[in-house]
């Protein structure tokens, strides 16, 4: 899409074309991930991040009764690092690896070049779309994907609701521009009374529509989706978009397609549209418990047992990043869902 002089595009729109337009989308051109791009996710802080959910993912597929075969789908796969040592953690069970069917869903050609050449050898199926997910038992495992999905915004003003549009003009910046809809509407296509007791509304129709199809697939074959990413669980919503650029917060409409968008997830709408999709909730906790709940410390206590102390103090810092409540380990929530025959506690029995 083009964009001309006086076109008025959603939020929504506005973010899908400053981060996956084909040819200028942030990331569709370049590798936003780790100190030289714009931002650092769990996986490249600490290999025991990526440990633990594959302790976790193996622990699950034997409470769902060791299938003999089962997908493994990750939704976004950044820069491959993750899976990466996913696989490693899975040599050492065999069993489990011969069962295993990796799969990941990425929008990105760029991304997917860089997750190929990494991945290269290890048996991945990239899929176009969630369709395409074999009908088997299925664990969904989402890190930091849903955060980078386009999402809507609206405001209340005089007990009416505006959706929030941006403007552009030919020779200044583009604009906010709030204009009058109609609530009821968008409500009958989500589902829900997003509105009730709000002043302030931020969804994704885009996450909706993925996790439709996620609670499709649990409920016709078994199995489940895991969310980490950076939210809240209040019922009150509020504003948190922000664009990201090195590591800093930048100016969100002088930035447009050079800098990542994002928000922070209301796990409250999230956990309405899933049991809405008839799936359970099993467990919802911070990313502190879920990894330290896990064996995260023990693990880091074993694996620097005799290293020189510059190398223990390595792991310990890396680990601290991902749990300390100043950092990441409060700021990122942990959710988990499947159909409503599955129970599967671990990792959030505090």
């Amino acid at each position: 899409m083009k964009i001309k002089e006086n076109d008025i595009l959603t939020i929504d729109k506005y973010i899908n074309e400053a981060l996956y337009n084909n040819k200028t989308g942030y990331y569709m051109k370049k590798n936003p991930f780790g100190k030289k791009g714009d931002f650092i996710t769990a996986p490249s802080i600490s290999i025991l991040f990526s440990e633990m959910i594959a302790v976790w993912i193996i622990s699950f597929w034997e409470n769902l009764k060791s299938p003999k075969e089962f997908n493994l789908i990750e939704l976004g796969a950044g820069n491959g690092e993750m899976m990466s040592q996913i696989i490693k953690t899975f040599e050492n069970f065999p069993l489990f690896k011969n069962c295993c069917k990796i799969n990941i869903l990425e929008k990105s050609p760029y991304l997917k070049k860089i997750q190929k050449k990494k991945l290269k050898n290890k048996n991945i199926k990239w899929l176009k779309n969630l369709y395409k997910v074999s009908n088997l038992p299925s664990i969904f495992i989402a890190n930091e994907f849903f955060d980078a999905i386009p999402f809507k915004q609206f405001i209340k003003k005089n007990g009416k609701w505006y959706e929030r549009n941006v403007k552009f003009y030919k020779f200044k910046k583009p604009e906010f521009l709030d204009i009058l809809c109609n609530i009821n509407e968008i409500e009958k296509k989500i589902g829900f009374k997003i509105s009730y007791k709000q002043k302030f509304i931020e969804y994704s129709p885009y996450a909706i529509e993925y996790m439709k199809i996620i609670a499709e697939k649990i409920n016709l074959n078994t199995g489940g989706v895991l969310i980490i990413d950076y939210g809240y669980w209040n019922t009150l919503m509020k504003n948190t978009i922000k664009s990201v650029h090195k590591h800093k917060n930048v100016d969100l409409l002088n930035s447009f397609g050079e800098a990542d968008i994002t928000y922070n997830i209301n796990f409250n709408i999230v956990e309405k549209i899933f049991k809405n999709f008839n799936l359970k909730i099993n467990g919802k906790t911070t990313q502190k418990n879920f990894l330290i709940n896990l064996g995260i410390l023990k693990r880091a206590e074993i694996i620097s047992k005799n290293l020189p102390f510059s190398k223990k103090a390595d792991i310990y810092f890396r680990v601290k990043r991902l749990i300390d409540k100043n950092s990441m380990g409060e700021l990122f929530k942990v959710l988990f869902a499947t159909n409503k025959n599955t129970t599967f506690k671990t990792g959030f029995i505090n």
